[in-house]
């Protein structure tokens, strides 16, 4: 169960995750140790999954964002189309949909010709796709994995005014 020093600890660190459990202790008027053994049961229980370094794809050549909508050949449904995907290094999230496509994979390359390469050898290559529709990103207006974590009001459904 996650309380709300929990959400503040998650919060702080989605802004940083560097910060350092003594700073997070002292915003917190907590002792440091408390925030540790916190943090350390928010990751065992998969909570936080990773701490990671967020890139600018630009500078590390990975400019071009697009989205693939993906049809499966219903014969071939058995295949684990999705995990064959996940394994392709340029695709950054696959998700098995609901309605007319079956996956929406989004992924990055350095240009519009590597995705030509990616879609043809990866994708186009694979029996169990029947069809793919790509969607080129020309301009992103907002790009974070940061949750909207709130605290949780501690008065039951109706007392919202008695407070």
């Amino acid at each position: 169960m996650i309380d709300n020093i929990d959400r503040e600890i998650l919060a702080l660190l989605q802004e940083d995750a560097r910060i350092a459990n003594v700073d997070i202790a002292r915003r917190l008027k907590m002792a440091p140790s408390a925030i540790l053994e916190r943090v350390r049961r928010l990751r065992k229980d998969g909570v936080i999954r990773e701490f990671t370094a967020r890139l600018d794809p630009e500078a590390v050549d990975f400019g071009l964002l697009a989205f693939v909508s993906i049809k499966t050949n219903e014969k071939r449904a058995r295949w684990d189309v999705g995990g064959m995907m996940a394994k392709i290094p340029e695709v950054l999230e696959v998700h098995d949909i609901a309605g007319e496509d079956c996956y929406l994979v989004k992924l990055r390359t350095k240009d519009t010709a590597s995705l030509y390469e990616l879609l043809r050898d990866k994708l186009g290559a694979n029996e169990a796709i029947a069809s793919t529709k790509t969607t080129i990103v020309l301009h992103t207006s907002k790009d974070t994995t940061r949750l909207p974590i709130k605290k949780v009001s501690r008065l039951k459904p109706g007392e919202e005014g008695k407070a």
